[in-house]
């Protein structure tokens, strides 16, 4: 069975000053300067000349911030973790940077890379050294590759707790038309969606069902009138459903690793889908600000719990 919740009819808490002040710094302007960097065909074969120079960018961007960042595994995942000691449970974002070929992948999955950047830069900037991790896994659009690969290699070596992973897959589209939201057929769904594609949808399982009724009240209280949908899928039932495991969030959830996967939708919204014509002019700079904020707003409230 899947449940719905919805962050506008959760309760408000009363909010922390400091990541109210933090939410607050989400640039929208950098989003849209650094997804015109970004926004090129970067498959990791048929483009891979630009997959390499946008991983090389990447990278130097989250190190330029202070974090320690390697290349992981056989297709150069990068991974940025804070200078803390090895001990210290993390929660960690994540996204892929790889696209289709011949697709420049703004929404797909450029519009999710940026949010994760911005969400890096504030939270480097917060004034503490928070246990928040980043990782751009590449390859997911050949099989899920980079985060298959990232998964076994922590679960061989366990180099430290995992808190909480947010997975990001596509954050960027946005439509106020009737009709522009459809679904996949055949989920056990308990209520209706909206037929107007101006939602965020955070996926969660038995392992994350917590975190993401707890997400649904930190939108309520920093994001106010920025309508979430959390899709909470209860008995296990994910496995007979393949459409639920579609993005790098699905290798956490068979290592029973709490992951999250938030996302617009995909192609259930997204007419630019796979398509050359993902390109900047069609994503929604607002919508993206403010699915931002509140990422930073989750991982800074359960990064200050230390």
């Amino acid at each position: 069975m899947m449940f719905v919740t919805q962050s506008d009819r959760r309760k408000p808490f009363e909010p922390d000053q400091e990541i109210q002040r933090l939410v607050a710094t989400v640039s929208r302007e950098r989003l849209e300067q650094q997804l015109i960097t970004l926004a090129v065909p970067r498959h990791y074969h048929a483009e891979q000349e630009a997959n390499h120079r946008i991983g090389d960018w990447l990278a130097q961007e989250l190190g330029d911030l202070g974090y320690r960042v390697l290349f992981q595994g056989s297709y150069r995942n990068v991974v940025a973790l804070p200078r803390l000691p090895a001990e210290t449970p993390l929660v960690l974002v994540g996204a892929h940077y790889d696209t289709v070929p011949n697709c420049p992948g703004a929404d797909d999955n450029g519009s999710a890379v940026v949010a994760l950047m911005e969400c890096a830069r504030v939270v480097a900037g917060s004034g503490s050294v928070p246990p928040i991790g980043f990782v751009l896994f590449n390859r997911e659009e050949d099989g899920l590759l980079g985060s298959r690969e990232f998964v076994a290699e922590y679960d061989r070596d366990k180099p430290y707790p995992i808190r909480e992973v947010h997975i990001l897959e596509m954050l960027g589209f946005c439509s106020h038309e009737e009709g522009s939201q459809t679904l996949p057929t055949g989920l056990p769904m308990n209520l209706p969606v909206s037929d107007r594609a101006e939602f965020l949808a955070v996926l969660s399982n038995r392992h994350s069902n917590r975190v993401n009724d707890r997400l649904m009240r930190v939108a309520a209280t920093y994001c106010p009138g920025f309508s979430v949908l959390g899709l909470k899928v209860k008995l296990g039932v994910e496995q007979f459903f393949p459409v639920l495991h579609r993005s790098d969030h699905a290798p956490f959830w068979e290592s029973s690793i709490p992951a999250l996967m938030w996302t617009d939708t995909a192609e259930f919204r997204n007419p630019h889908y796979h398509q050359p014509s993902d390109t900047v002019d069609t994503i929604d700079f607002d919508f993206l600000q403010a699915g931002t904020r509140l990422l930073v707003a989750r991982v800074m409230e359960q990064g200050s719990r230390g």
